[in-house]
């Protein structure tokens, strides 16, 4: 059961509450975000909710079923649109392509990724400070000094910057300069990153662990929301199989569940998808079809010279028809 609370309620009027769901034998636990108070309650017993819908200080009460409570979409019936400002938003009717390579390389590479991203009208750029390896001899990022770097040349021309975090105590550190935290598939049940997460008023986007269940992915979104951050946003990246033709296999089916079960954001990533160049323009047009409100990508001015990832990167020439294409599949999609 979710209650949302006015955000003025009196503190009397919120200990009536909690005396009344505790006579009901409901455990209640209080989350406060950047936009709304509410009471989660959890219990077995039935018992009529207008009982409590009615009590002064609550705007509205729902029955939620499912494990995931504040994601779910069975009380939220709009969806939820992340905010970055500056008229870039992610969600339903505001679809965004974010590009750029796997790996932070240098000041030239960011001006030249910038400059390309601002001739196609991409306002998100994607990029890696912190990098993780599968080998501790990999080139594993420039750290804070490349992300302080990045964020100032990225808001000289007005384009919003995702990178990953991958340690509770680098958040404070990254902050003031990322727009959106990303969670790597191998922290994506990293609760103690999630919970810190859930402090901060910046958007987060949660990918998939690499043998992550749906459920889990949107429990794993549950702790976020539950800690106070609502801006959250859900990435399918691939989930490891039995298949070694390609990287990952890229649930499509993933999408449209994801966005029929939660009310947040659903983004696309074909490059560690398919990990195939060649084929990752394809599949990222596939899950634009299938729903996705975003696509997170890969390019690099040189792929056969990137740091990391070269294989699934696009090279300009064919990301700019890529994304000529993933803007027509969106308008295909909306006439549809």
């Amino acid at each position: 059961m979710i209650i949302q609370l006015e955000n003025n309620i009196k503190t009397t009027d919120l200990e009536r509450l909690r005396n009344s769901l505790d006579a009901v034998q409901y455990q209640c636990t209080e989350v406060n975000t950047q936009f709304q108070k509410y009471i989660i309650g959890v219990g077995k017993k039935e018992f009529d909710i207008r009982a409590i819908g009615t009590l002064p200080g609550i705007q509205d009460i729902h029955r939620v079923s499912d494990a995931y409570k504040l994601v779910s979409k069975k009380w939220r019936v709009d969806d939820s649109i992340v905010d970055l400002g500056n008229d870039v938003k992610i969600g339903t009717n505001h679809f965004q392509i974010m590009a750029g390579p796997c790996s932070i390389e240098s000041e030239a590479q960011i001006e030249s990724t910038l400059a390309h991203l601002l001739e196609n009208n991409i306002k998100i750029m994607r990029g890696g400070v912190y990098k993780p390896r599968s080998s501790p001899y990999s080139f594993r990022g420039l750290g804070q000094e490349g992300l302080v770097l990045w964020a100032k040349k990225a808001k000289e021309v007005g384009i919003k910057i995702i990178t990953e975090v991958m340690m509770t105590d680098q958040i404070d550190a990254m902050l003031p300069y990322v727009d959106i935290f990303q969670v790597g598939a191998r922290n994506s049940q990293n609760f103690n990153l999630l919970d810190a997460l859930g402090k901060v008023d910046k958007p987060v986007m949660l990918k998939r662990g690499i043998s992550g269940t749906i459920n889990e992915l949107l429990q794993a979104a549950e702790y976020i929301f539950s800690n106070g951050n609502e801006k959250i946003m859900l990435c399918e990246r691939g989930i490891r199989s039995y298949e070694t033709a390609y990287r990952n296999t890229l649930d499509i089916n993933a999408i449209p569940i994801l966005k029929e079960k939660s009310h947040l954001p659903v983004i696309v990533d074909p490059s560690h998808g398919i990990g195939l160049r060649k084929h990752v323009t394809s599949v990222a047009m596939a899950g634009v079809i299938a729903g996705a409100d975003a696509v997170i990508m890969e390019v690099h001015s040189n792929p056969a010279k990137a740091f990391s990832d070269g294989q699934q990167t696009l090279d300009y020439s064919e990301s700019k028809r890529a994304f000529k294409g993933l803007i027509d599949c969106y308008q295909l999609r909306e006439r549809l």
